[in-house]
């Protein structure tokens, strides 16, 4: 948890300078378009099991547009639960190309209910509960970040 407060706190700490495409396609930063417009996430990622299962229990609080991207080596059926998870989260689940096809909003923390995320999910963003209602953000919206397989993204890291 200490590693992860840290790096969260060095990545919200760097400013957003750069290419338009370089920063929409860094490792510490994930976009997402639809109707609302634009919006930008600084993002931890989660893509071992270890990382994946530790996700984000135990953190006390979480920066505004902040979150951790859950990726999978393939689209699956995905289901997220809520132990040791301190702090309510809106979950973000979306498809190989990076499609949204579910939101989950505001997450109870501490609560072992499972949350299922449908089947061919392979990416799921966690962000702060209720962040998703007060942007607009919808299924169907798309998400760029190079952890996204970039032949097959909606919204390719290169695409401005």
């Amino acid at each position: 948890m200490r590693l992860f407060l840290v790096v969260l706190a060095a990545i919200v700490g760097l400013a957003w300078g750069g290419s338009p495409a370089r920063a929409a396609c860094s490792d510490d930063r994930l976009e997402m378009r639809g109707d609302f417009g634009s919006v930008r996430f600084r993002v931890v990622i989660a893509d071992t099991p270890q990382e994946r299962a530790q996700g984000l229990m135990n953190v006390p609080e979480m920066p505004r547009m902040s979150g951790m991207l859950f990726v999978y080596e393939r689209p699956q059926s995905v289901s997220f639960w809520m132990e040791n998870t301190l702090i309510p989260l809106d979950m973000i689940f979306a498809d190989e190309t990076g499609v949204v096809r579910r939101i989950h909003e505001n997450a109870v923390p501490l609560d072992r209910t499972p949350i299922p995320g449908g089947e061919g999910i392979q990416y799921v963003l966690e962000i702060n509960g209720g962040m998703a209602a007060v942007l607009g953000l919808s299924e169907g919206d798309e998400m760029r970040h190079p952890s996204i397989v970039q032949e097959a993204a909606a919204w390719p890291c290169a695409a401005e």
